[in-house]
């Protein structure tokens, strides 16, 4: 099976991961997040075979510890998928309160083709989706920006990024849960970057992937922190 688009028969390239798992190789982010939220819809419907962990990355999706229907059945049950189109308003929802003040807000602005001013209400007006997650515990890459809203990576990336960071990288939105380097368009800040990882929580991720998430506007004066990881 290859190359996949949402809405349609699934086409995509599996592959064998050990003695129980698949991988799920998709041609675009789009189809994958279509396909995740496909398995999670099967799932929660009980019409997924027992997978013990469903794990999406940028292009794939890994299906870890396949119960007793077994791996090979189960990428017979795959070829025969329809993959539903991806529905943003689907998922938990998760608020994040944000200060529009990062060191490159003028440089996206000027992207954007927008006064400094707006960028805060443009970025806060976008309904956005965890993808997947990577780099650090509690940093989810978030899509929804359309494609004229995508800004490249800084030409050399910063050797400290604070936690709590708001970045912009290509089509992926990102808050930086801990301190680290990182090359990615800082245009704002979470004052409480704490609430991205916290062990002691089930789940430990307030970013997990499938959930929707809605950054608010806050004033300077809210802020308590400023924040980063590595992207």
């Amino acid at each position: 099976m290859r190359g996949a688009e949402p809405g349609g028969a699934l086409s995509a390239r599996v592959l064998p991961v050990g003695r129980d798992a698949l991988l799920v190789e998709l041609d675009s982010g789009e189809a994958a997040e279509a396909f995740h939220a496909e398995v999670l819809r099967r799932r929660d419907r009980g019409e997924l075979p027992p997978v013990r962990e469903i794990v999406p990355g940028a292009r794939t999706v890994l299906l870890d510890g396949i119960g007793a229907a077994g791996p090979d059945r189960l990428a017979r049950e795959l070829a025969g998928w329809t993959v539903r189109p991806l529905r943003r308003a689907d998922g938990p929802a998760v608020e994040i309160p944000v200060v529009y003040d990062g060191p490159d807000l003028d440089e996206v602005a000027a992207l954007w083709g927008v006064p400094p001013g707006e960028v805060a209400a443009v970025h806060s007006g976008t309904a956005f989706r965890v993808a997947f997650c990577g780099f650090a515990p509690g940093f989810g890459y978030l899509t929804g920006l359309p494609e004229r809203l995508r800004v490249p990576r800084r030409a050399t990336p910063r050797t400290r990024v604070p936690a709590g960071a708001l970045a912009l990288a290509g089509p992926y939105t990102g808050v930086y849960p801990r301190v680290s380097p990182g090359g990615w368009q800082l245009i704002g800040r979470m004052p409480d970057p704490a609430r991205l990882w916290d062990p002691a929580r089930d789940p430990a991720a307030l970013l997990v992937p499938g959930a929707r998430v809605r950054f608010v506007p806050v004033e300077t004066g809210s802020a308590t922190g400023s924040g980063g990881e590595r992207a």
